[in-house]
């Protein structure tokens, strides 16, 4: 009676599936083990209500589910399954082991499955629940398992799918291990709050504030982040309805319509919303993997979420507001009639000698030594007169300024004399370019300069940060970044290549903005690869350099680039070098 999809994309789709079945059987703790991302094995125990054996074998049937018992209950789904698809679509690209036992039997049972057929069922002892172990993913399906990613990269999206189940139940305690390393361990939490704490880090819960509303068609619950606390990268944008984690393109333009004019173009704050509606006014089964939702009243609930949210930002603000409303609000002090005991009896008087000319008198002429200073009309000092203005030039004797005359304007611009007129550089653009030669060079030869911090810097970017950052570790290095793991979700800066600034606060930018790069996973051919991914840190490079202030810095930066293969465009084809001709020059000034 309803469309079931594929949902054994990559590893990280088993997982899912198995710790949603786990959540649903009731279980207070969850542990999911993986081996090589999961290509190798996952695993997946829980202390939930476990299956009988007649279940335990119906299962892996096609379209059988133990979550719905008439059809009417497909309009009020509370449960994360309910199509009876997942263990059939694992078991048809796998080995399945699973091993199962309810409360109520004294053993459990043990079913063995490899590509959809049952290679035998048998009884088993083993403790209250189910364990499922899933090997050798994709091993009938050689093209499947050939274009997964990296250990890394498939680990990371296994995380991401953790950490979505984990923060809809902070009643449950979960842990998710790697190739025997402990990934997440979290307790049952208090709140929600709690198991964001545990799951994404302290710094991520000092940065939000709490959200509360309800209306007619949804109960809102969550958090938003605070402004200055946006970032550049995408990442800790949660929404859940009903306990289940979903995409919404649609409720996030709400979230970011009430951050409007608050934070820089181009940042996203952290998000976690939970939504309670009506299970009946809702379509969970749009998506194969249920990973979008379908309301009924989708506008309604999009004012609602952009208001919450503006209503708590409001709430956030560092300036303080008067509620005139407030009848426990402070009054405003008033000024006692004492207060006129210290006001002055009188307003004191400027004398003026409105006869005073002062070019009257010249150098000179005023009965003075020649000391330069003529008292004022009401004795004060006032510059009388520069004789040896042609002595101005002294002041630069001392001075040596580079050969070619160089102007900075504003640190944005360097202005210098060329063959035919006035050679203009764009500062930024002349800084990418330089930057873009050098890293395609690491890049391509395999060597690197780094400088090395004065300070190490330690740079907190969450379990699955510091999973990218592992994953391309050998692209850093080329690059002179020498960037260190520190824990599991933590790194330090020891240093970075020459133009970048490992200074504490610039390090952090610099890590946050790394990571947006390192976290496109868009594949090119071999070459074109290199040049887009010079192209990107060429970019951070140059926006994230000082002013430019300095003459002989700007004389430094002209030479360089001149040397360049192309010191006319950046690596995007955008103008470095525009010459203003005599001709223009003299036009300016008819």
């Amino acid at each position: 009676m309803i469309a079931a999809g594929e949902v054994v994309q990559r590893p990280a789709s088993v997982v899912k599936e198995l710790m949603e079945n786990a959540v649903d059987a009731g279980a207070t703790d969850i542990k999911v083990s993986v081996t090589d991302a999961g290509r190798t094995l996952i695993q997946v125990i829980d202390n939930g209500s476990g299956m009988n054996p007649d279940d335990a074998v119906l299962c892996f049937e096609r379209h059988a589910t133990s979550k719905l018992a008439t059809p009417e209950d497909l309009h009020h789904i509370l449960t994360f399954g309910f199509r009876g698809e997942a263990l059939a679509s694992i078991a048809a690209v796998a080995d399945v082991t699973l091993r199962t036992r309810t409360p109520d039997q004294e053993s459990g049972v043990e079913v063995q499955m490899s590509a959809s057929e049952n290679k035998g069922t048998r009884e088993v002892s083993c403790p209250i629940g189910t364990n499922i172990a899933v090997r050798n993913l994709f091993f009938n399906i050689p093209a499947r398992r050939k274009f997964l990613k990296s250990d890394n990269v498939e680990l990371r999206h296994i995380v991401e799918e953790f950490q979505r189940v984990a923060l809809t139940r902070p009643d449950i305690g979960f842990t998710l291990t790697h190739n025997g390393r402990d990934i997440h361990v979290v307790k049952p939490a208090k709140s929600f709050k709690f198991r964001i704490q545990d799951l994404l880090g302290p710094a991520i819960v000092g940065d939000i504030v709490d959200i509360e509303a309800d209306t007619t068609i949804a109960s809102l619950r969550g958090y938003a982040g605070r402004p200055e606390s946006a970032k550049k990268t995408l990442g800790n944008q949660f929404f859940f309805v009903n306990g289940r984690y979903f995409r919404s393109p649609y409720l996030h333009k709400a979230v970011m319509k009430a951050y409007e004019n608050l934070i820089p173009e181009g940042t996203t704050p952290s998000y976690f919303l939970y939504i309670d509606v009506d299970p009946a006014s809702i379509d969970v089964n749009i998506h194969p993997t249920k990973a979008e939702i379908k309301f009924e009243e989708d506008q309604l609930l999009f004012q609602t979420v952009f208001a919450a949210v503006k209503e708590a930002m409001g709430r956030s603000s560092i300036a303080g507001n008067i509620d005139f409303d407030n009848p426990e609000a402070r009054e405003m002090p008033v000024i006692g009639t004492s207060f006129r005991e210290y006001t002055p009896s009188s307003t004191p008087t400027v004398g003026l000698d409105p006869d005073y000319d002062p070019f009257s008198e010249m150098p000179g002429q005023a009965g003075h030594d020649g000391g330069g200073v003529t008292p004022g009309p009401t004795g004060g000092l006032y510059s009388s007169h520069v004789e040896k203005s042609q002595n101005y030039g002294a002041l630069f004797e001392n001075r040596t300024l580079p050969t070619q005359q160089i102007l900075v304007v504003q640190g944005k611009y360097i202005l210098t004399q060329s063959a035919t007129g006035l050679m203009v550089v764009h500062v930024r653009r002349a800084r990418e370019r330089l930057f873009f030669d050098r890293l395609l060079k690491a890049l391509t030869a395999d060597s690197h300069v780094s400088q090395q911090a004065l300070f190490p810097v330690t740079v907190t970017v969450g379990v699955e940060g510091r999973l990218t950052i592992d994953a391309h570790g050998d692209t850093l290095r080329k690059l002179g970044f020498d960037i260190a793991p520190f824990g599991p979700d933590s790194v330090v800066v020891n240093g970075v290549p020459e133009g970048y600034s490992a200074e504490p606060g610039k390090a952090e930018e610099m890590v946050g903005n790394l990571l947006l790069i390192l976290s496109d996973d868009s594949a090119s051919l071999p070459g074109v690869m290199e040049q887009a991914m010079a192209g990107k840190f060429a970019l951070l490079g140059a926006a994230g350099g000082d002013k430019l202030t300095s003459p002989l810095e700007a004389q430094r930066l002209v030479d360089a680039l001149l040397q360049s293969d192309n010191p006319e465009y950046t690596p995007s084809g955008k103008k470095i070098i525009s010459i203003v001709a005599l001709e223009e020059l003299e036009k300016k000034f008819q």
